[in-house]
């Protein structure tokens, strides 16, 4: 009797672990190579909880985004879209230039201009905002000194734009900047790098989880309401 028992639990168990996986959360990030490091982190994290997927390749700039959106968005009822653009559109380049990227702040034009940043993100929100998606905004992470083809300091004047445009838009606010102005020079790359090790990408990482999970269950689980109404 105590092993029919304990069968019918390990069933039961069993079924309530399927319909666990079916109900997961789908959680887009969108983004530029800062991202791409945190999110298999994030992946890792939240893997009981969520199905985390980057969009495809680098988000770069804003005009990529607005070219891409719709490719990047697909046919999937995303519950959650946390997303970011910025040290690339305010990256300068020129042609000449040896350093990776064609990085140069010197003689470089720059990428996208401060109200040209504001127009595109404009319109990428209210695209975002035709899904069912509940919204997240990254903001840009900290331009260390030295760095080749950005600005210090610059993060700053592109998020006081995008906090302007989430603000209109109602959406919520990840302060990546926030943190990695904290972070210990050991937790870059290397001196002037816009990038970080493991464990820098690692704390940014907890960070995105935890503005994911702090998505209220009812405003999450809306996309999953739907569908069983239908």
């Amino acid at each position: 009797m105590n092993k029919i028992l304990l069968l019918s639990t390990i069933i039961a168990l069993c079924c309530s672990l399927n319909v666990s996986a079916e109900d997961k959360l789908d959680v887009l990030i969108i983004g530029d190579s800062i991202s791409l490091g945190y999110t298999p982190h994030v992946v890792a994290m939240m893997q009981d909880e969520a199905n985390v997927v980057h969009n495809k390749g680098n988000a770069q700039h804003t005009g990529t985004g607005v070219a891409k959106m719709d490719a990047w968005l697909g046919d999937t009822d995303w519950d959650i879209i946390h997303f970011n653009w910025g040290l690339w559109d305010l990256c300068y380049r020129h042609p000449e230039s040896k350093v990776q990227g064609q990085r140069d702040k010197d003689r470089g034009t720059l990428t996208t201009s401060l109200e040209q940043y504001e127009q595109n993100l404009d319109q990428l929100v209210r695209r975002l905002r035709k899904t069912h998606a509940t919204l997240i905004w990254a903001s840009t992470t900290v331009v260390p000194e030295n760095e080749a083809g950005r600005r210090v300091d610059d993060d700053l004047k592109y998020n006081a734009i995008a906090a302007k445009v989430m603000q209109k838009h109602g959406v919520k606010i990840n302060d990546l900047n926030k943190l990695t102005r904290t972070f210990a020079p050991e937790l870059f790359k290397s001196a002037g790098d816009v990038h970080f090790t493991t464990e820098g990408y690692q704390q940014l990482a907890e960070q995105v989880a935890q503005s994911i999970r702090s998505v209220p269950a009812r405003k999450a689980s809306q996309r999953k309401l739907r569908a069983h109404q239908h």
